[in-house]
């Protein structure tokens, strides 16, 4: 994992961090599901994924039906997608902690297994890869979630090829992939988004991502502590 998540403040100021930087950049694709054909995002899964009020076994159910239907057929990538956005919900609903803005141990493990199968449906290379389900996964993937920038970038590379570039994807990819600690890329994204982006606004969009990078430098080498101060 890129950053230490174990103090509760560190752990509040690096979700905010992802929080913030999808919402300032517009990235209301990824945050909300839209376009897709399934809902569920960023805010999705930091909401617990439909609230208190939803049956916990519906979607255990529905893992033990596709779980059979994929050992007749392993290569049927419309049941695996359907698998892993099943184990995303499940993990969110039994395992995401409202008052700590995170999720538990059996969250992250459930959250672990989707992962795997999400791995396995991109090992298929299914011909139009399910963008609402890889939208999905960007929030998995996220700080509050299994904290893996590398493989959430990934994920939303597959957005953008399912719903087509624009400069709020590429903006929040070039976030994902420096925070990663991929800057080659994050570079090479970041051009992508300032040439998708009206002239007179570029400067402006050039600023926010060179603010959000410092904020994650902040957090990659400790300087977190003069945001969030030591109980003593």
């Amino acid at each position: 994992m890129l950053f230490d998540l174990r103090g509760r403040g560190r752990r509040r100021t690096v979700q905010a961090i992802y929080l913030s930087l999808a919402i300032l950049m517009g990235g209301g694709l990824v945050l909300f599901g839209i376009g897709g054909a399934t809902s569920g995002g960023l805010v999705d899964a930091v909401s617990g994924g439909g609230g208190s009020g939803v049956d916990k076994s519906i979607y255990k159910d529905r893992i033990k039906e596709l779980t059979v239907k994929l050992k007749a057929n392993p290569k049927n990538d419309a049941a695996l997608a359907d698998l892993t956005r099943a184990q995303v919900q499940q993990a969110s609903v039994v395992g995401y902690d409202q008052g700590a803005g995170t999720y538990t141990k059996a969250g992250i493990e459930g959250l672990q297994i989707a992962a795997k199968s999400w791995d396995r449906y991109l090992d298929l290379d299914p011909a139009k890869p399910n963008g609402g389900l890889a939208a999905l996964m960007v929030s998995a993937f996220g700080a509050n979630a299994l904290n893996e920038p590398a493989r959430g970038a990934r994920a939303l590379e597959v957005v953008i090829d399912s719903r087509g570039p624009s400069a709020a994807l590429y903006t929040q990819l070039a976030l994902l992939q420096y925070a990663a600690g991929d800057v080659r890329h994050s570079v090479l994204a970041e051009k992508q988004a300032l040439a998708r982006t009206k002239p007179e606004r570029r400067k402006l969009l050039k600023a926010q991502i060179a603010a959000q990078r410092t904020q994650v430098d902040d957090v990659r080498l400790g300087g977190i502590e003069d945001i969030v101060p030591t109980q003593k």
